[in-house]
Order: structure tokens, then sequence, then C-alpha cells
């Protein structure tokens, strides 16, 4: 087998490590927020997590210096990389299922595009509009299977979840240049610092009862720990290494669609024709909004 061809076939493989890891994540999750409150366990998750990156990053001899420059960005980075999307999208879980969850934040392509717009003067084109009615039409298509008379909780977590795709979305588009720093260095300071913070404020706003955890949701902290935050990184890493990022991305989109499977077997939400139709309409506009990067 030639080298390209290896680095296309271990790319994929890690692909695929990437997307189960963070699918099974939003099931797990769910169940854990039965015991621990949501920023809590997230934080503490991630406070573990990011250690265990930072082991790796010091195995690799890489450093942990952050250029003066680069602090702006880097606390720009964590507000929307991990305080939006990690933190406002595990609250959202309290109050949506996780195919509405999922959906919604898979959302983030979408955004992205119409904020590319007015930042970066990138016009939307009659594929991009079709993109954005197929999304929008799947999510309604989601969200109203029994009405659209939602409860306050219902509607908290639904605002919850799109802001933190939209929030995502705009981080993405203003910090579109790299950190000048190893990509595992930059996860580690940003993962670590996110969920410290979203630590403080769980223990000062959620007052977990830690004895709470049962064995169930001791494994589902230490799946979120290792995997979602620890080896899918890596691997996620190392599928952008070999694969092009257009590829990458599309690939992604397997996510949600294990995530909401998933939780249809584990935690018995529902499955049917709607969830389905649901799922093909949002991530079919999500392509075509991908097909820009």
């Amino acid at each position: 087998m030639d080298s390209a061809r290896r680095d296309r076939t271990i790319g994929f493989l890690c692909l695929g490590v990437t997307a189960f890891g963070w699918a099974l994540n939003w099931p797990l999750m769910k169940l854990l927020l039965q015991q621990w409150p949501p920023l809590f366990a997230r934080g503490l998750a991630g406070v573990c997590a990011s250690l265990i990156l930072g082991a790796l990053a010091l195995g690799r001899k890489e450093s942990f210096a952050v250029p003066r420059e680069a602090i702006p960005r880097l606390l720009f980075a964590t507000l929307t990389n991990v305080l939006a999307w990690m933190g406002l999208g595990t609250v959202a879980m309290k109050y949506v299922t996780v195919s509405e969850g999922a959906l919604l934040a898979y959302t983030m392509p979408i955004w992205a595009m119409l904020f590319a717009w007015p930042v970066l003067g990138t016009r939307p084109t009659m594929r991009d509009i079709l993109g954005l009615v197929l999304g929008v039409a799947g999510v309604g298509l989601l969200l109203g299977g029994h009405g659209f008379a939602f409860g306050a909780d219902k509607l908290l977590g639904i605002a919850l979840a799109l802001l933190c795709a939209i929030l995502f979305a705009f981080g993405n588009v203003l910090n579109r240049k790299a950190l000048p720093m190893p990509p595992l260095v930059v996860v580690a300071w940003q993962v670590g610092l996110g969920c410290a913070t979203m630590l403080i404020l769980g223990i000062l706003f959620e007052h977990p009862d830690i004895s709470a955890i049962t064995p169930l949701g001791l494994g589902c902290f230490v799946y979120m720990t290792l995997v979602p935050m620890g080896v899918c990184y890596v691997t996620w890493f190392e599928t952008l290494r070999r694969l092009p990022p257009t590829s990458a991305s599309t690939g992604m989109l397997i996510v949600p669609v294990i995530g909401v499977v998933s939780a249809a077997i584990i935690l018995g939400e529902p499955l049917g024709l709607r969830e389905w139709a649901a799922m093909a309409l949002t991530l079919g506009g999500v392509t075509l909004a991908l097909q820009r990067a």
C-alpha cells in the first residue's frame, strides 16, 4: 500500500473513532445529568481531561508557552469553543432530548455560512440558501412533531442549544487563523480554562451532591473524561492531518446520527419516521453549507 493510500486509510479509521466516541457521549451525558448538575459534571470531566491532554503534550515535548499576542484569541476561542459549545450545550441537555440537542447543535455550519457574509464578505449562493432552508425544515419537523406549544423548560433547552451552535459558529468564522501553538496544547489550554470556569460556577451555583453518583454515573463520567475529551481529540487531529478538511467535517455528520440511534437504544428515546426525516433534512442542509469549507 502506497504512503498516500495508507494515510487516507488511517485518516478514515481515526475519523470513525472520533465520530463514534463523540456520538456516544450524547446519551451517556444525559444519563450522568440525572445524578450531577451540568456545569459541575462537564466542568470536572473537562478539567481532568485537560490534565490528560497536557500530559500527552508534555510527552511529545511540546511547549505550553502562549505568545502574548495570542492570549486574546485564546480566551475568545475558549469562550466560543468550550464555555458556549460544551457549557451551554450540556445545560441544554437537561431540557431537550438527545435528538433535539444533537441536531440543533450540529446546525453550526449553517450559522457559520451566514456569519461569513458580514464578517468575511462571502455572499451566500443559491446552494447556501437551499442548505439553510433544508436545515430549518429539518429542525422544524423535529421540534414540531407534537405542535409548537413548548413549556418554559423546553424553550430554555432549545434556546441554549441554538445559542451554543451560533456562538461556536461565530467563533469559527472569527478564529479562522490557527493559534501559533501545537494543536494539542491549544485544546489543553482551552478545555482547561473553560472547564475550570464551568466547575467553579457549578460549585457556586449548582451545589452538587458528589455522593449522588452511582456506579453507572461514574462509568459515564469516566467515559466523558477519557474518550470524547481525551482519545477523540487525538484521533481528530490525526484525521485533520491525513484527510482534506471538507472530507473530515462532512464525515463528522455521522455523529448526530449515531447519537440519536444510541439514545433510542440506551435511553428509549423516540426514533421513528419523523426523527429520520428530520435528520435527513437537517444534515442535508449542513452538508451543503460545509461544501463552502
